[in-house]
Parts: C-alpha cells; structure tokens; sequence
C-alpha cells in the first residue's frame, strides 16, 4: 500500500467552510488547518470563528475553551494518525518487517512536503509546556501508544533489541 492511498495527513486541511458541515466539524476543521499551519498560540479564537464561518459565541458553545478545542484537535489527529496505522498493518497483515517499513515509507512521504510543519504532537509540545495543559495528557498518550505500537512490531519481526530501535524510529 502505497502512502498516497492514506489520505489523512494533518497538512492537507479540510474545507473548514462548507456549509453542509456542522459548527463543531467546521470549528475543528478550521482549527486543524489553523494550528498546524500558523502554531497554536498564534491562532486566536476570532480567527478560528472567521476560518469556521461562525463566531465565538458557536465556538464556545461547543468548546469551553481555547485550550478545550486544542485537546480536541489533537484527539482527532490522533485517530487519523490510527487510522492511518491500521491501513498499514491490514495492507501487510503478518509481516511485520513490511508493516514497520510501510510505516517509515508512509510517515516520510507525509513529512517530505513543502507546506509541511513536522509532527503535530511534538510542535504543541513545545507550544503548551505547561503540564496542567488539557492537550499534554493527549499529546503524551498518543506519542507513547505510537512508541508502544513501534516496539510491539520491532518484537514480532525479531529484532534484537525491539525498545531501543523503537526509540530510534521514534526520533
């Protein structure tokens, strides 16, 4: 399977306008786009509103916060980051030397374009140091179930040291 047919990728952005959409998906939609592409505390509310074509009073009636909407545009990138994975390993069920190489191949095609900003986890870590931040929990719960993911198909295709190498693959 080829990384063209995953179709998910965070930079592609979604039409955050279209009217047949709901608020809360055009909100997130534009959010997405948004903080991927400017950095999450560059974006105000008033320009996810305006990119939504709703107001702050609809964004916050669907989310309590700023911060509230930032988790939640994580969780989402999350799921598709998912998605993603299990593409991979349905294309290459019981090899998982081919699953991790399709994995690489993919994660690099993803990452090798010109309006790319590298990975959204990492960039709103370094955004939103502060622990108590409603995004961390969801930033350290996908960074170490994708690390996890890693290690479990390092294991299963034998390599030595399946741990280090998904630390490696990591970074």
């Amino acid at each position: 399977m080829s990384s063209a047919n995953l179709t998910s990728d965070v930079s592609a952005g979604t039409p955050a306008k279209n009217p047949k959409m709901p608020p809360r998906e055009r909100i997130l939609a534009a959010a997405r786009e948004l903080f991927y592409s400017q950095g999450i505390r560059a974006v105000s509310v008033d320009a996810i509103a305006e990119a939504a074509d709703t107001n702050k009073m609809t964004l916050y009636r669907h989310f309590e916060s700023k911060d509230e909407l930032v988790a939640e545009y994580l969780r989402e990138v999350a799921k598709d980051y998912l998605a993603q994975w299990n593409a991979v390993a349905n294309a290459h069920a019981g090899n998982p030397e081919s699953q991790l190489k399709a994995w690489i191949e993919h994660v690099a095609a993803v990452h090798n374009t010109d309006d790319d900003r590298g990975c959204p986890f990492a960039n709103a870590a370094v955004e939103l140091p502060e622990k108590d931040h409603p995004a961390r929990a969801v930033i350290e719960n996908a960074k170490q179930m994708y690390r996890q993911k890693l290690a479990e198909l390092c294991r299963e295709a034998h390599y030595r040291d399946p741990d280090t190498m998904a630390d490696e693959i990591v970074l």
